[in-house]
């Protein structure tokens, strides 16, 4: 077989997975040994496993995470009331499946900013869609969009999206126009999608900081029933780490 042409081609056809599976094969001395079904069986594994690597790759981009946080890198070691166990369960993502929602409060520095991102990451490796979004900028964002025509394809792409993270929210009162635009937002997502939200206000106190009782009741009863809760507590790692360093 003429192994240059062959790769070209491959490459041509954009099966640069199988092509790369082609070069490695030439490179091993017991490759002979495998029948041709094996071959082409171990190629179209590796061309799947290059394109599921890209389309993660291009969900990670999309997603716009503020950390480059794992599930597998989260401390446990620090004391600030981090439940083990249901974070481990909250890793396979079947919440996400389920379309329930999770909810992190904690005072600043204890990394609910890098839990939102770990989760979200962890989606993205596990086939969803994901997106961050800093609450003070994404109200600014959704401002504009209303005034050059983006809004109803904004509010389109998020209803689409299979996480949602909500960061930093409540670290100021909501104005009338925000209240709609956060209702809308989850009622779009209600029971179809999976929202995470970060907050340093203790989560009885979200009812106040949305104000206008009406529609804070609304935004709450689609956002925190079916949800699951990390509640953080104690001294801000960042402060920690500033020590050690």
């Amino acid at each position: 077989m003429l192994l240059h042409p062959t790769l070209e081609k491959l490459t041509t056809l954009r099966l640069n997975g199988m092509a790369a599976g082609l070069r490695d094969q030439e490179n091993i001395d017991t490759i002979n040994d495998l029948g041709f079904e094996e071959r082409l069986g171990l190629l179209l594994d590796r061309e799947q496993a290059a394109r599921e690597s890209t389309r993660m790759q291009a969900r990670l981009r999309k997603a716009k995470l503020r950390q480059n946080s794992v599930i597998e890198d989260i401390d446990f070691r620090h004391p600030r009331g981090l439940d083990k166990s249901l974070l481990l369960r909250l890793a396979d993502c079947q919440w996400i499946k389920e379309h329930n929602n999770l909810l992190i409060t904690g005072p600043t520095g204890v990394g609910k900013s890098y839990l939102a991102c770990a989760f979200a990451q962890k989606a993205c490796r596990e086939g969803y869609t994901a997106l961050y979004l800093r609450m003070s900028k994404f109200f600014e964002d959704l401002a504009l969009a209303k005034g050059d025509g983006r809004y109803l394809k904004l509010l389109t792409t998020l209803a689409k999206t299979d996480l949602l993270v909500l960061d930093d929210f409540g670290l100021a009162p909501l104005n009338q126009e925000q209240r709609h635009d956060l209702l809308e937002i989850l009622e779009d997502r209600n029971s179809i999608k999976s929202t995470i939200v970060t907050s340093q206000l203790p989560e009885e106190n979200w009812h106040e900081q949305i104000g206008d009782p009406t529609l804070a009741d609304a935004i709450l009863d689609r956002l925190v029933h079916a949800a699951y809760r990390i509640k953080l507590k104690g001294e801000s790692m960042r402060k920690k780490k500033a020590r050690l360093t």
